[in-house]
């Protein structure tokens, strides 16, 4: 018999925002523009450091900062001067509408609700998003891999997000995401049940080595809620 639930933990990117494709090649300009000496090949070298931080990621599950794209590049940033780079990215920064109200929902019968995100961007970034839009009050605890060591799927990064919300039985765990490998085959592995969220045009070369065969697949996030319910029982 299956333990109890006694988590929910969502993916971030895609899952609880809508997904969005984004131009890499305009990102690394806005992001070149915090390079301290300009560089005409700054943003070339920051694209290319960005994918190989990315691919470490994907191939080797290690964690990764905006300072260590920078690093990657060879180039010397001002942490001051990603304004830029930060207006190119809150479009696709808001929160599905469907999260209030799941997550409200969710609270109110009992299990707690997290975040476990791979993510470059430090924490004060993701919490600023959440309290814009309102849910941030409705987290119990949420790991930013930018803090840690590990990336998605590494159990090591469910450990942590299982540790930020107070469980300790990853089978007592539900995890929504919209990635087949980092989220769903990732946490299958380190003993949750998944919930598949089927709507992100992940690229190619985001793609990992393995599938994972979620537990259930939802069609809008205020789905999960009963689903979490029917495995409460």
């Amino acid at each position: 018999m299956a333990a109890p639930v006694e988590a929910v933990l969502f993916d971030w990117g895609g899952t609880l925002t809508p997904w969005h494709s984004i131009d890499f090649d305009e990102e690394s300009l806005a992001l070149a523009a915090a390079v301290v000496e300009p560089d005409e090949d700054a943003a070339e070298l920051l694209r290319r450091a960005g994918d190989a931080v990315w691919a470490r990621s994907r191939d080797h599950h290690t964690s990764a900062t905006v300072v260590d794209i920078f690093t990657e590049a060879g180039l010397t940033h001002d942490a001051s001067l990603l304004t830029a780079y930060r207006d190119f990215w809150a479009p696709h920064t808001v929160t599905d509408p469907d999260v209030p109200g799941l997550l409200e929902a969710l609270r109110a019968d009992g299990p707690k609700v997290g975040v476990l995100s791979n993510t470059v961007w430090p924490r004060e970034w993701h919490e600023e998003f959440f309290r814009r839009d309102g849910v941030l009050h409705l987290l119990d605890g949420a790991v930013y891999t930018s803090e840690i060591a590990w990336t998605k799927p590494a159990p090591q990064a469910f450990g942590a997000a299982m540790e930020a919300v107070g469980v300790a039985d990853p089978g007592a765990c539900v995890f929504v995401g919209d990635r087949l490998f980092d989220d769903i085959w990732g946490a299958a592995n380190a003993g949750m049940r998944t919930v598949h969220v089927p709507h992100s045009a992940i690229p190619r070369e985001q793609v990992g080595h393995s599938e994972g065969e979620p537990d259930a697949v939802v069609q809008r996030l205020a789905d999960v809620y009963d689903v979490v319910a029917g495995w409460r029982g």
